[in-house]
C-alpha cells in the first residue's frame, strides 16, 4: 500500500514516526477483521496495537455466492478503524490480506475497490495455499523439535487449513504437505444451524468434516506416524483458543494463559460435548464466548473434534497467533528480526 494512502494532512505526528520502521498485517477473515501493528526488535517484535472485530463478511455467502450489503458495511467500519490506528501508528510498511470470503464472492472485485476507495487499504486476496503457510509461519516458534513431526492447522470461518510438516533439529521446518477443506466454523453453522446438538447430530458433523480430510491421510499416512509417538499438533484459531479458555473456567480471555498451552483431547471431547448441548443463549453466557461466538463455537469443536479423531496424537498446543504475525515476519525479514519472541506492549 501507498504510503500517502494511509496519511493525510492532519497526521502530522504518524508522518514524524515515519522514521522508525513500523509494520502492520490485516488479515479480513470469513468471521473477523484483524490487525497487528509492530516494530522489529533485536529478537522478534514488539506489538504496539492490535484490533479484532467480529464482521462476518461471509454471512450468507455460501447460499448467495456474493457478499451482502450489510456484511460489507460491517466489514467497511472495521477497516476504517484498522486504517485510522495505522496512521495513528505512523506505519510504514503494510500487507492486508482478504481470504476464503473474498476467494469465493462473485463481487469482490467490487468490495476491494469500496475498500481501497473508503479506507485507502489494498487488500490482497491470498491462496489457501499462502494463508496455511503465513499461518505457519506465524506460530512456528511454539513447535518443538521433537516429536519430529507435526500437525498445525487452522481453523477460519470458511475454511480450514492442514500442514503436515517435518521438524529439523534446529526447529526448522519442511512442509510435506497442507490441504484446505471448505468446513469453517461460518459455512458448517450454516449448514447445520447453530443450536442444540443431540449426540446423534453432532456426531453426524464429526463425521461429515472428517471425510473431507480421508484422502489427506490416505497421501501421508499420517495416522501411522501417530500411533508410533512421532507427530505433535498445533492449533491456530479462535476455536482452540476459546476452548482452553472454557477448560480453564477463566473469568475473562487472558492470552498469557492461553498462548502455548498444552490442551487434552479428553478436555476437549468434555468441553465440546457440554456446547453442543447447549442453546446460544446458554453458551453466550460464557465468559470466553459471548454473544459473537455463541452461534459458531460448536462447529469449531466439530472441526477440531473431526481432526483429533483422525490423528489422536493426544493433545494440541494452543497458539494464539498465525496469519498476522507470519505476515509481520516476513515483512520485517530484512531486519534480521528472529521468530521466537512476540512481545506484546
Amino acid at each position: 500500500m501507498s504510503l500517502l494512502e494511509l496519511q493525510d494532512d492532519r497526521q502530522a505526528p504518524a508522518v514524524m514516526a515515519l522514521r522508525v520502521p513500523t509494520f502492520a498485517a490485516v488479515d479480513l477473515g470469513t468471521n473477523n477483521c484483524r490487525l497487528l501493528v509492530a516494530r522489529p526488535t533485536k529478537d522478534g517484535f514488539r506489538v504496539t496495537d492490535a484490533f479484532s472485530r467480529v464482521v462476518r463478511l461471509g454471512e450468507g455467502l455460501a447460499s448467495s455466492g456474493m457478499l451482502s450489503e450489510l456484511a460489507m458495511a460491517r466489514t467497511l467500519e472495521a477497516l476504517a478503524v484498522c486504517a485510522r490506528k495505522m496512521r495513528r501508528r505512523g506505519v510504514t510498511t503494510v500487507r492486508a490480506v482478504a481470504t476464503e470470503a473474498c476467494r469465493r464472492a462473485a463481487n469482490c472485485k467490487e468490495f476491494l475497490e469500496r475498500t481501497r476507495e473508503a479506507t485507502g487499504i489494498r487488500l490482497e486476496i491470498i491462496s489457501s495455499a499462502e494463508e496455511a503457510k503465513l499461518a505457519l509461519d506465524g506460530c512456528a516458534p511454539l513447535l518443538n523439535p521433537d516429536p519430529p513431526q507435526a500437525l498445525v492447522f487452522d481453523i477460519g470461518g470458511g475454511s480450514t487449513e492442514l500442514n503436515w510438516l517435518e521438524i529439523g533439529p534446529d526447529g526448522s521446518t519442511t512442509l510435506l504437505g497442507s490441504i484446505s477443506v471448505p468446513s469453517g466454523v461460518v459455512t458448517l453453522s450454516e449448514r447445520h444451524g447453530a443450536g442444540r446438538k443431540t449426540p446423534t447430530e453432532y456426531q453426524a458433523m464429526v463425521r461429515e468434516v472428517m471425510a473431507e480430510f480421508e484422502a489427506f491421510e490416505l497421501r501421508h499416512m499420517i495416522a501411522q506416524r501417530v500411533a508410533s509417538g512421532f507427530v505433535q499438533m498445533l492449533g491456530t484459531s479462535g476455536t482452540v483458543t476459546t476452548l482452553a479458555g472454557v477448560h480453564l473456567g477463566l473469568e475473562r480471555y487472558r492470552r498469557a494463559l492461553i498462548d502455548g498451552y498444552m490442551l487434552d483431547f479428553k478436555a476437549i471431547t468434555e468441553v465440546s460435548q457440554r456446547l453442543a448441548q447447549m442453546d446460544c443463549s446458554e453458551r453466550s453466557q460464557l465468559p470466553c464466548i459471548g454473544l459473537e461466538r455463541a452461534d459458531l463455537v460448536v462447529a469449531g469443536c466439530v472441526i477440531l473434534e473431526a481432526i483429533c479423531r483422525l490423528w489422536p496424537v493426544g493433545q494440541v498446543r494452543v497458539a494464539d497467533r498465525g496469519l498476522r504475525e507470519g505476515i509481520l515476519f516476513r515483512l520485517m525479514g530484512g531486519y534480521s528480526v528472529d521468530r521466537p519472541n512476540v512481545a506484546i506492549s
